[in-house]
């Protein structure tokens, strides 16, 4: 059984990935001075925050395996919660195949040049992928332990990063704002930035749930699950304000919010061409950390929808070590098939417009459930009830409809494939329904 020590590391593993390395010169670009981007980290993480509180009751009322389904279901019914789980699989195996294929083309980098071809990169990938995936065979053990690792490595990869940045000298304050081609925002033009910058932050908190997808093999789930999501949010935030504060130490303004990879700059200045390497170092322990988070948190949704047999009874199978195999190898099968087909432009898009989706049908859930189900055990209740759902329900939808708007196109073929869900899930249903008949 998993306890916090996991539900931490899962909320950390799943949250840190690549995006801290670059988003930090993002938000400077848009903000352009100390105060206000270390504002904008802390704005992001109080909402994920917000967030953490609200899904905290859910897990903790109803700790089931599956994730943000689970509670679709108990508030609207088998097909709300069949198109939930559907849509929430479907953007774990996108990003999966996603993060898989970045670490393949960062270990590709490492082969001489004269001996690397295109598809080494793919490959790797898909070596990368069934590694992960054996470890996940093995148990819900040797998975929470590889888990705790990397959380670990990674948590420590990033600290030791930060702090030796503030070991060097600070950057002279003059460089951030005596160049004449620094414009400090103000206005319209301040708002604006906010708004981006905020954006790119919140995205960077992705992934905080993750403990949800395990919340039945938590040995004590009603006080374990409130600790991990709450906690783990906790933890990357201070962690991303650190990282950010030593960024600002170390880098003027202008040439952080110039930057495609801020941390690298910092790194070059810790160990010259060196530092390169180094940030290719921490970003693999980063992904990998990510991967093996999807990898087994995936599965665990196959196997919730098919015990409540929304999908074939297949799906629910667990070996000995307590994992859902046929869902892992359904799972990792389906990333593998999209790290070969090799084109993620658009299947980007669509994931990044379906995860904005699913925590929004969370708080909806829980709103509704405060009121149909006002009898419902709740261990833990959410603080702030109701400024709280409402605030990141608000905040969620404004999100789905910025991501609508700048992204039209793959935002609709998004609601393609969750109304095809749909349409496969009643189908499912009604053959099932005709052979019990007969």
């Amino acid at each position: 059984m998993l306890g916090v020590a996991f539900g931490l590391a899962g909320s950390v593993g799943g949250t840190i990935g690549a995006g801290i390395l670059r988003t930090p010169g993002l938000v400077a670009a848009q903000l352009a001075t100390a105060p206000l981007v270390l504002a904008a980290w802390l704005i992001g993480g109080l909402y994920a925050l917000l967030g953490a509180i609200c899904i905290a009751e859910l897990a903790a009322s109803l700790p089931r395996a599956g994730g943000w389904y689970v509670y679709a279901e108990q508030a609207f019914g088998r097909r709300a919660g069949w198109l939930v789980g559907w849509t929430d699989w479907l953007a774990h195996c996108i990003g999966l195949a996603w993060v898989a294929t970045t670490v393949g083309e960062l270990l590709v980098e490492w082969i001489p040049a004269q001996a690397a071809a295109p598809w080494e990169g793919q490959m790797i990938a898909l070596a990368v992928l069934v590694l992960f995936s054996a470890i996940q065979w093995l148990g819900v053990r040797a998975g929470g332990a590889s888990q705790e690792l990397l959380s670990l490595m990674k948590a420590v990869a990033f600290l030791g990063l930060a702090a030796a940045s503030f070991l060097l000298p600070s950057a002279a304050p003059e460089a951030a704002t005596s160049d004449p081609t620094v414009v400090l925002p103000e206005g319209s033009t301040l708002w604006i930035g906010a708004v981006l910058a905020l954006q790119a932050v919140i995205t960077t908190f992705d992934g905080w749930a993750s403990p949800v997808y395990f919340a039945e093999e938590f040995s004590e789930p009603a006080r374990d699950l409130p600790r991990s999501l709450i906690g783990g949010v906790l933890a990357v935030l201070a962690l991303y304000l650190l990282i950010n504060g030593a960024l600002l130490h170390v880098l003027p303004m202008q040439t952080l919010s110039q930057a495609n990879l801020p941390a690298a700059d910092a790194a070059r200045r810790l160990l010259g061409n060196r530092g390169a390497q180094l940030i290719t170092a921490v970003a693999l322990i980063s992904l990998l950390g990510l991967i093996n988070t999807v990898v087994m948190a995936a599965p665990r949704i196959l196997y919730g929808l098919s015990r409540d047999q929304l999908v074939p009874a297949a799906l629910a199978e667990v070996n000995s070590g307590g994992t859902p195999v046929t869902a892992l190898l359904v799972t990792s099968g389906c990333a593998a098939l999209l790290i070969m087909a090799g084109s993620f432009d658009h299947l980007l898009g669509m994931g990044a417009f379906l995860y904005v989706g699913l925590p929004l049908s969370g708080i909806a859930a829980q709103i509704w459930l405060r009121r149909q189900q006002p009898n419902l055990p709740r261990p833990f209740r959410s603080w702030g009830y109701p400024f709280t759902p409402w605030v990141v329900g608000a905040g969620s939808l404004a999100f789905l409809t910025g991501a609508l708007i700048s992204d039209t196109a793959d935002s609709f073929l998004a609601l393609v494939l969750v109304l095809l869900g749909g349409l496969a899930g009643e189908r499912w249903r009604e053959r099932r329904q005709g052979n019990i008949c007969l």
